[in-house]
């Protein structure tokens, strides 16, 4: 399989989970502890047809492995989230 190279900009971490009042800003606030200056503009995000989930998909400059799984396990253990990518 194809490696990465860090720096790695624009990496896309996908984050899918309960819709829920606060949940975007709940999201945002884990990825800004692990990837500062992330770009908020390049956030996307998708509500599933009932409305009862949300994707969303920011883009970071990813600095190495361990912070990708520390940034993986934490936006794992939010309560609400059920999938990341």
């Amino acid at each position: 399989p194809p490696k990465i190279e860090f720096p790695c900009e624009n990496y896309p971490i996908k984050v899918l989970g309960e819709c829920s009042d606060g949940y975007r800003q709940a999201v945002l606030s884990v990825v800004s502890l692990h990837a500062p200056g992330f770009d908020v503009s390049q956030i996307t995000e998708r509500e599933s047809n009932k409305g009862r989930f949300k994707s969303i998909t920011i883009y970071i400059t990813a600095t190495g492995v361990e912070q990708l799984e520390t940034l993986h396990k934490a936006l794992v253990a939010m309560p609400t989230t059920r999938l990341v990518l």
